[in-house]
């Protein structure tokens, strides 16, 4: 749906309404942005132990984070989960409401709970905690009143306290919605951090983005094998060499010796070279006119490397040999193209 241009707006749309939208969407970006640094003062002075504490709890946590939330603050909790199972932290989203109906069997006496209410008074988390307690799951509320009834049944109590909210009324969770995700990801950051958690977990976490390509797939995993690599032996005429190049496909064959080691390439660049000193190709070993000792990749080695490998030397191709040095696969930059590593 197209945005009609600015002078073809509605009279609603006039420019005093615009402007006045303009400032409020600046004065709630101030407000929102106001309630997080008052959040890292906060952290920065003795409310920080708090924070420290709750780390500890979740990195000693022998079962899962369960981050339960009802309305905007469920929203907000359902993110906060995601946040921390996807950096190394095991964790699910309940919804307060749906624990009371048969969801508080997905927690056991071995979970820690965050339960996040900005009253802390929430009656579906007045009713389930008692029981969550009971269980022995360790309790952490995000609420924005210390003394709420949820911040006094908490073994640990995180302040997400707003002076006001963006909303011109008051009223809509908006500050203290922003508020509670950024120090749910602060949670997330130093439990990465603790975890000594990586790029590689990150991409386990992550198989289908762009970054689990990169670092999981492996050289084997996409090189072309068997019959499909082209390869001939130095003592092959070049006629020959261009047959094996034009049924393989790859604008290059690989040159080997007896034991199918590696010894040479021969590429469609080299062919072209070729063209302007020799008229009588019958005569050409491919022997005498390979690169000999060629540019190699192990097949276990990441094919983001061998991607690295082909733009540092401006090539297309990339022979895969293994520790001893034998022909075991081959490389076009096609096939990294088609496997989504670049």
């Amino acid at each position: 749906m197209s945005v009609p241009h600015a002078k073809s707006l509605p009279k609603v749309f006039d420019s005093t309404t615009l402007t006045r939208a303009r400032a409020l969407a600046a004065e709630t970006l101030r407000i929102e942005a106001d309630a997080i640094l008052a959040l890292q003062q906060r952290l920065e002075s003795d409310e920080g132990e708090a924070f420290a504490r709750a780390v500890a709890t979740l990195l000693d946590c022998s079962g899962r984070v369960v981050v339960s939330g009802i309305g905007k603050s469920g929203h907000i909790a359902r993110k906060i989960a995601s946040t921390l199972a996807s950096t190394g932290t095991p964790a699910l989203f309940v919804h307060a409401a749906e624990a009371l109906h048969g969801d508080l069997g997905m927690i056991t006496e071995n979970d820690a709970m965050i339960a996040i209410s900005y009253s802390g008074e929430a009656a579906e988390f007045l009713s389930i905690i008692p029981i969550v307690k009971r269980m022995g799951a360790r309790l952490i509320a995000m609420t924005g009143n210390p003394a709420s009834s949820l911040g006094q049944l908490a073994d640990i109590h995180l302040n997400v306290h707003v002076d006001k909210e963006a909303c011109p009324l008051n009223l809509a969770p908006t500050a203290s919605s922003t508020a509670t995700l950024a120090l749910g990801d602060a949670l997330a950051v130093a439990l990465l951090d603790a975890r000594g958690f990586r790029e590689e977990d990150f991409a386990r976490s992550h198989p289908g983005g762009a970054l689990g390509r990169r670092l999981l797939t492996h050289v084997r995993d996409v090189m072309r094998k068997g019959d499909a690599i082209p390869a001939v032996k130095a003592e092959t005429s070049l006629p020959q060499a261009l047959g094996e190049i034009s049924r393989k496909g790859m604008a290059m064959t690989a040159v080997v010796d007896d034991g199918f080691r590696v010894t040479g390439i021969f590429t469609d660049g080299d062919l072209r070279r070729l063209l302007e000193t020799v008229q009588d190709f019958t005569r050409v070993r491919i022997a005498d006119v390979m690169h000999a000792n060629p540019r190699t990749i192990h097949p276990d080695q990441l094919a983001v490397e061998a991607v690295e490998i082909m733009e540092q030397f401006r090539i297309n191709q990339l022979l895969v040999a293994d520790g001893d040095g034998k022909l075991v696969g081959a490389l076009h930059i096609h096939d990294l193209t088609r496997a989504k590593v670049i």
